[in-house]
Order: structure tokens, then sequence, then C-alpha cells
């Protein structure tokens, strides 16, 4: 019989979170620092997976302790429709990792793919009547820009500055020091809808666990796959995941640009089993053994038996040439490239984000999707790994997991209190000023 002092993590979790309700709603905390030695947490709530991460910080980089992986229930494009559904996988995975690292958590830094809107470009300009631009200036308009509302029910996730100007000059990285009448700063600025954050820090409170961050599922992928000159240099990071494909545009050591299409690798899957009538865990498994976007002179010869949807008997299959398996695939995987490719161009970022392309998630690694998307995007494509991670196994290093171990980097490097959409700071005057704070820390 369990004693209270015996209580698993999760139940004491849960008698804590009923006390707070009762006791009514806590009060914001400031964030930590993130000590040598500190946990962080990755959480990545995909269409088709979801995937936790913990690590510890070790000489200024995550070494990973505990990875727990499910089926993920509940989501579809993205977006969460089964709250409960969703929160019973994120409890699977925080556990399964949380056992395996020997340590209980109680905040995680999780990921958006889908529900947030084409990024954009905004400025704040403050008056400074001809005095020397001090750090008070700096802070003084980047406060301004902070402060700025979205229209309608959007929430601001990513609030970055790109730039300076002072009067007529533009492109300005450190005015301090320069003389004008008038401080602009230009911010780069990711929403989602309220909606979607609600749900998704929702989810996760179920298994009473903070959503210390939330973070754009290409930026993630960016921080994790990236050199320091593709990001400098120009890059477009596309990020393909079950249910949607996401975009982000790297320069000039910036995120300037995030976007999305609702298209993944689960319509690949449902194309499959749709064209050739079989179930979705037959597609799913032909897809990942025989499937490809790229033809070849054996096609028609080489033939794939597949098991038929609602037939009982294991034994009743139909054989088709891999040609027809081909014909289903080659279709989607270019419909998604193009819809990139219409975004890019559509959003004026194509020609500043050069020509390197970093493919990530779990959908890239199909055969063929790096030719095409070298073809359809005319640009150069390599595939994205997670780097400058310690004791990642070989079967969580590849493509798919690039976005969890992204959302590390994003925690060690504290900008989960720099950008991050934190609930802890919601209408607090020090959240915004702590930004600020670590902004020109980390900036100048």
């Amino acid at each position: 019989m369990t004693t209270v002092d015996e209580a698993p993590p999760r139940v004491k979790r849960a008698r804590k979170a009923a006390k707070t309700e009762t006791d009514g709603q806590a009060k914001p905390r400031r964030p930590a620092a993130r000590p040598r030695g500190s946990l962080i947490t990755a959480l990545d709530i995909g269409t088709t997976k979801i995937c936790c991460f913990i690590a510890r910080v070790e000489d200024d980089r995550p070494r990973v302790l505990g990875i727990g992986h499910q089926i993920s229930r509940g989501v579809r494009n993205g977006g969460i429709v089964d709250l409960e559904a969703t929160g019973t996988s994120v409890l699977n995975a925080v556990h399964a990792a949380e056992e395996m690292a020997g340590e209980t958590i109680e905040r995680v830094v999780a990921n958006l793919s889908g529900g947030f809107s084409a990024s954009r470009i905004i400025k704040a300009e403050i008056g400074i009547t001809g005095r020397e631009i001090t750090d008070a200036e700096m802070r003084r308009v980047l406060e301004h820009g902070y402060l700025m509302r979205e229209p309608g029910d959007r929430q601001i996730i990513h609030s970055v500055p790109v730039g300076f100007s002072v009067d007529d000059s533009r492109g300005i990285r450190d005015p301090r020091g320069m003389l004008g009448e008038r401080l602009g700063v230009n911010m780069h600025v990711v929403t989602a809808s309220a909606a979607s954050v609600r749900n998704h820090t929702a989810a996760v409170g179920r298994s009473h666990l903070e959503v210390e961050a939330l973070v754009v599922s290409p930026y993630a992928s960016g921080l994790s796959c990236l050199v320091e000159d593709e990001i400098g240099l120009g890059v477009t990071v596309i990020d393909m995941g079950g249910g949607t494909t996401t975009i982000g545009v790297f320069f000039d050591g910036n995120l300037i640009f995030a976007d999305y299409v609702p298209v993944g690798g689960m319509h690949v899957t449902n194309d499959i089993a749709r064209g050739l009538s079989t179930g979705v865990a037959h597609a799913e498994r032909m897809k990942t053994l025989f499937g490809t976007a790229i033809s070849a002179s054996t096609d028609e010869r080489e033939m794939i038996a597949v098991p038929q949807i609602g037939e009982e008997d294991e034994g009743h299959v139909n054989h088709v040439p891999k040609s027809l398996l081909v014909g289903i695939i080659a279709p989607r995987i270019e419909e998604t490239f193009e819809l990139v490719r219409n975004r890019l161009e559509a959003s004026g970022f194509d020609k500043v984000a050069g020509r390197r392309v970093v493919l990530t998630g779990g959908a890239c690694q199909l055969h063929g999707a790096r030719e095409f998307a070298g073809l359809i995007l005319d640009k150069q494509v390599r595939m994205g790994r997670p780097q400058r991670v310690a004791g990642l196994a070989e079967a969580t290093g590849g493509p798919a997991f690039a976005t969890t171990a992204g959302l590390l980097h994003f925690a060690l490097s504290e900008r989960a209190e720099v950008s991050g959409a934190r609930r802890s700071s919601q209408g607090s005057r020090w959240g915004v000023l702590g930004r600020l704070g670590h902004w020109l820390k980390d900036n100048f």
C-alpha cells in the first residue's frame, strides 16, 4: 500500500496543483538562470509523435539523460483537437523520460508546429531630441516594441530585434553613442492564435507541468542543426513533420521569417492508404520500406504485397508494381515543396535566404525528398541533424529529432527568458524588462 510519503512524483505533483487551484492563482516567478548542472526539458508535440528530452547542462551544452517518445494522439495538422488524448500522450512521454533520467521535472520548453501566423517585421520608434544614445534609450525603444499589442485574438510567440535606425540611417546593429532625433528598432514578430497557445499549455498542464516557453518548430530546428556561417549568410530551414511542413528563414544571425503549410508525412501515408485500399498502418510500413519520390527503371517489375483493408484473412493481399507506389508519393512531395516555394516567394525573403536549404523532420527522410527540394526550390539542399547535444543515441540523432534537440538549445541559451511566450510572465512588468536586459547583454 502506498503511503502519502511514498506517492509517485506524478501524484505528488497533482496534489500540489490541486492545492494551487484551491489557494488561488499562483504568483508569477522570475525564471532562474541556467547554472552548470541544472536540468532543462524539451517537449516536441507533433502530429505523429510526442517526444521529451531531459538534459543536464554540462560545459555550456546539454547532455541528454532521459528520452521518452509516444505515438501522438489528439493532434491534427499541428493543432490539438482532443485535449484529453494529447494530455495522455504527453504524460506518457514525459514519464518515460523521467524514468530513464531518474529525475522529476516541473517545467518544459515546448514547440508549436502549426497554428502560428506568417511572421512580420514591425517598427517601434521613440524621440531622443538630439541626445547621445545610451543603454537607457536602447531599453526604452525595445520596451516600446515588446509592449506593442497584436490585433485580434493573437499572442506573440517570438519578438526579436533585428536592426536599429537613427533618423534616416537604417540597418544599424549598435546605435549607442550616435546622435539623432529619433531612434527606431525593427522587430521580427511571430504570433499564434491565443486558443492554440492555451490548448498547448493546457495539454502539458494535465501532466502538472509548467510551459516555460513556446517555440515555433523551424526556429528550434535551426538552433539545433545550423552552423554559424549558414545563419549569418542566409539559409532556409524546412521542417517536414507528420501534419505540417514549417519554414524558417535565417539571415544575419536572426530568424527573420517563419511560416507553415498544412501538409506533412501523414498526408503521404493517407494517400497510399486510399490509393492502394489498405490500412493506414500498412501504408506507413510501405512508405518506410519501399517509399520513394524518384522512379527507377526497375519499378514496373518490382512487386509489392499490399494487404487489403477490411479483409480478415491476413493472407489475402494484392501485388502491385512499385511504380504505382511512386506515382502516389511523388505528386504529394512535389506539391509540398511547391507550396513552400510559393510561401517564400510571397514573403519577399526568398532571395535574402540565399541558396541554402536544410531539411529536418521525420518526413524529409523519405527517399527523393532532398532531390525534389533542390529541383523545385532551385537551391542547394542538405539534411539537418542535431548538433552540439551530448548523450543522444543514434536512433534519436537524426532529422526527426531536430526540433526536440533545438528546444534544449533554446532553453540553454536563455532565449526562453528573452522571447518565449511565458505563462509566468504574462502581464508582468519584470518579464519585459528582464527580456530587454538579457537581449542587451547577449547582443552588445
